[in-house]
């Protein structure tokens, strides 16, 4: 399989990222893995679509994704411009979130050359149209109200306000287009006084989301992947984690001083998956994280969905293969589709 991984920035990837993980596992088992960065791509006069991309060591079994990525960064002049037709996959690994701010030109780069590759028959994941319409938060508010967290977007503070009040005081106000926990804040009853204070610091950055506090979310949240809607599951073990924050934050992700412990997937959290699985697999997300607090959805992942080596280190399961196994899955169902077209009376 010939594989490409559209990233914000190769220089940028580290070791812990998932990407670097399939990327890594993909070249191992013999398949063209090429990390591109969106920078780096050209669309020609003919509409033809290239990218300047690296791939390791055509001979080389890495033992690490740092060994992987040293030979990237060792070997500058080991980029090669590829066209993007030529991929049999491209898998759309950049997070406009990262771009919002220092390169607003890169913010929509990834659907478009995405979407038009698409056009001529690359498996292409995410689906770009399916992410164009998951550029913020608002995306969770496609699926069941059972589901997830009442929420308001706006940047009125009058708003917000009712909203808390609303609410009982208690509320968690943060950034519609914002990732990783930054810029999250628990409003309690007895501090409604900083609401001001802490819109005017949210919305410098655009909407704001004010959202019903889940007490569940104290116990810690749990991340499960989904591939084309079902919960990823392989020898036995669910690809997820729980993510437990520290006592001195409100935030569970692992970044912000959060635990990672073992998720204990249970006939609840399936139930959770069941609900937004179809919708997810309707809008070609490929692969997607679920952040689960309790019986509620309170972030779907959708652009570069990370923690497979999370999911590793609790589970003992490496998941990188299934997850290649069904890229290449989709990858022949395409060909098949495309080969019965070109077999039609008529086509030529």
């Amino acid at each position: 399989m010939n594989i490409g991984f559209l990233v914000n920035d190769v220089a940028l990837e580290k070791p812990v990222f998932t990407t670097v993980r399939l990327a890594m596992t993909a070249h191992n088992r013999g398949d063209q893995a090429w990390l591109i960065s969106l920078a780096d791509l050209t669309y020609q006069p003919d509409g033809t679509l290239l990218a300047k991309a690296w791939r390791g060591k055509l001979n080389r079994h890495y033992r690490s994704q740092k060994l992987y990525l040293d030979d990237m960064r060792a070997e500058r002049d080991g980029f090669h411009w590829i066209e993007l037709a030529s991929l049999d996959a491209l898998l759309l690994r950049n997070n406009p979130a990262d771009d919002a701010i220092k390169r607003p030109w890169a913010v929509g780069m990834g659907i478009m050359f995405g979407r038009m590759l698409a056009e001529q028959g690359v498996f292409v994941a995410n689906n770009p149209h399916g992410l164009s319409m998951a550029m913020n938060k608002l995306y969770l508010e496609r699926f069941p109200t059972e589901i997830r967290p009442r929420t308001l977007v706006s940047r009125d503070k009058g708003q917000i306000k009712d909203f808390v009040r609303a609410e009982g005081g208690l509320a968690i106000l943060k950034p519609l287009a914002g990732s990783g926990g930054s810029g999250v804040f628990v409003v309690r009853p007895n501090e409604t006084g900083n609401i001001n204070q802490i819109v005017e610091s949210i919305s410098r950055d655009g909407y704001i989301i004010a959202q019903e506090y889940i007490p569940a979310a104290a116990e810690g949240d749990i991340r499960l992947f989904l591939i084309n809607g079902k919960p990823l599951r392989h020898k036995g073990q669910y690809a997820a984690f729980k993510r437990v924050r520290a006592a001195d934050d409100i935030r569970n992700n692992l970044h912000s001083g959060g635990e990672l412990v073992a998720a204990g997937i249970s006939p609840e959290h399936l139930w959770v998956a069941d609900q937004v699985g179809p919708v997810l697999a309707a809008d070609g997300m490929f692969l997607v994280g679920l952040d689960i607090a309790g019986d509620k959805v309170i972030e779907i992942n959708i652009f570069t969905p990370g923690g497979l080596g999370s999911a590793q280190k609790v589970t003992g399961v490496s998941f990188t293969q299934p997850v290649l196994d069904s890229i290449q899955q989709q990858v022949n169902a395409l060909r098949s589709t495309k080969l019965s077209h070109a077999s039609e009376p008529g086509t030529r």
